[in-house]
């Protein structure tokens, strides 16, 4: 069918939406033995009806937890009677994606976290970032999945060399620009030299503002620091704290 201004609704708008786009799958395939914390346990993935065995149909069936994989921490992760998964509303899950580059800081400095700096340049490119946006962190950190080792990247006294965000940068993002939510490329919110020590008052600060947030994001050096798109799905479990997510962006072809 070819785009014509009678078609009813947004079928139009649609068309010229998807004729003149590139979509980017930000989303990591989960499977088990896949890199997880420790506390966890591993996905367990059965298969009680399977085509192969002579069955009509095949039905997995999937025992795993909330943050697995690339995954959507919703505030009730880790705020008691805040907002889970089925209150979080539709409205939220598309929004216009901020890109922060610290990928190349990242490569001599796996400690690295983003500064006001960083903000301020993005800013000077770009105009101020939009209210109700989402902020993802690129690191580069995706490129060491599925390497469990790698991506804990631990040194010889088991302290972990990650990098995260940072509270200045934070604060700005939620109280003075009023995003929507975040995500990032690597297991945690907060850099590795914190949560090795057990600190995850970044990730606190970011949920107790009722906020939510996408860890695991993979493939942001596909996508530019500013004009796309991201839509970030999830299945909906009434009272759900966390599940894996699929995320993607849609900006316009070059």
């Amino acid at each position: 069918m070819t785009l014509g201004a009678s078609e009813p609704g947004l079928w139009s708008a649609y068309r010229a939406l998807t004729e003149k786009a590139v979509f980017t799958d930000l989303t990591h395939a989960f499977r088990p033995g896949q890199p997880h914390f420790p506390g966890f346990g591993d996905e367990r993935r059965e298969t009680p009806f399977d085509l192969e065995r002579g069955d009509g149909f095949t039905v997995h069936r999937y025992t795993l937890v909330g943050q697995w994989g690339t995954h959507v921490d919703p505030p009730s992760h880790f705020v008691a009677g805040a907002r889970p998964l089925d209150r979080i509303p539709v409205e939220e899950m598309i929004l216009p994606l901020v890109v922060l580059d610290i990928a190349a800081r990242v490569e001599t400095d796996p400690d690295a976290t983003p500064t006001l700096d960083d903000v301020r340049s993005w800013e000077e490119r770009n105009g101020r970032i939009p209210s109700g946006s989402f902020v993802a962190l690129r690191t580069g950190w995706s490129r060491r999945w599925p390497d469990p080792v790698a991506l804990v990247n631990r040194d010889e006294a088991g302290v972990s060399h990650t990098p995260g965000w940072s509270a200045e940068v934070l604060r700005y993002l939620f109280e003075d620009a009023g995003v929507t939510a975040i995500g990032h490329e690597q297991s945690d919110t907060d850099p590795g030299l914190a949560a090795s020590a057990g600190d995850y008052s970044l990730e606190a600060y970011v949920l107790r503002r009722d906020r939510w947030q996408i860890e695991l994001l993979a493939n942001l050096d596909r996508v530019p620091e500013a004009g796309a798109l991201i839509v970030a799905t999830w299945p909906k479990p009434q009272g759900g704290s966390g599940f894996p997510a699929r995320v993607f962006a849609v900006r316009p072809a070059e």
